[in-house]
């Protein structure tokens, strides 16, 4: 049961690009400060996002790193039937600068926006290191999980994510056009494969970011190849 329910909460994290961030206040001593924020994973499955430095909950970050993000399911009529994650973690600023800038390439991608207002501004990536989650798949289904993050074969160095997206991007735009039809999405011209990992890929519509599960998990290239094919065939 532990190891379904740690999937089902890993794939709610991949099917959401945005979350509650909490943090310790530093202004107000005691008191929880929760702001929203947009996230994609990192190569290792934990959630990155970038923040300002002048932003409060970088302050309190800075005091304290411990935090929660909390991710719900998108559209949903009823919040307490439908899933929820509260990722409980410890947050780090990545530094190094090969880091930061493999960070920023990846979450370019998923919100291409923000490259102007890093650029100008004062932001830093910050990812966040899971240390218990909370899943709750609806009534009754409530679990503490202590593993469910899983590392990206793909994103990590040697790689070959990048080369894959370029080649669907460039060459399968029917392909893509079809897997959001398959998905019962609209049809969107502007549509792009923004990141793949092991168990599906991520396709971005303007400022919307849906995830699409493959038909069984990928250890290799040639397993998203023939995964690809088949769904672009069905």
């Amino acid at each position: 049961m532990s190891a379904e329910a740690a999937k089902h909460a890993r794939q709610l994290l991949l099917k959401e690009y945005r979350g509650v961030l909490s943090t310790h206040s530093k202004a107000m001593a005691g008191f929880p400060f929760g702001s929203a924020v947009p996230y994609c994973l990192s190569e290792e499955g934990w959630p990155l996002t970038l923040i300002s430095r002048i932003a409060q909950h970088t302050k309190n970050l800075q005091a304290d790193p411990r935090c929660s993000l909390l991710v719900a399911e998108r559209g949903a009529k009823d919040v307490q039937a439908t899933g929820r994650l509260t990722v409980l973690a410890e947050a780090r600023m990545l530094t190094d600068a090969p880091t930061v800038d493999a960070a920023a390439e990846r979450y370019y991608r998923y919100f291409p926006e923000s490259r102007d207002y890093h650029r100008v501004h004062d932001f830093d990536f910050w990812v966040l290191q899971p240390v218990r989650w909370r899943y709750i798949g609806g009534f009754g289904a409530i679990h503490w999980l202590d593993d469910v993050a899983l590392a990206n074969p793909f994103a990590r160095a040697g790689g070959d994510e990048g080369g894959m997206l370029d080649h669907m991007n460039n060459d399968h735009a029917a392909a893509i056009a079809h897997y959001l039809e398959r998905a019962g999405l609209p049809p969107a011209p502007d549509a792009s494969m923004v990141g793949i990992d092991s168990e599906g890929f991520h396709l971005r519509m303007g400022q919307a970011i849906h995830w699409l599960a493959f038909p069984g998990a990928c250890a290799n290239p040639g397993a998203v190849r023939k995964a690809l094919v088949a769904m672009a065939r069905s």
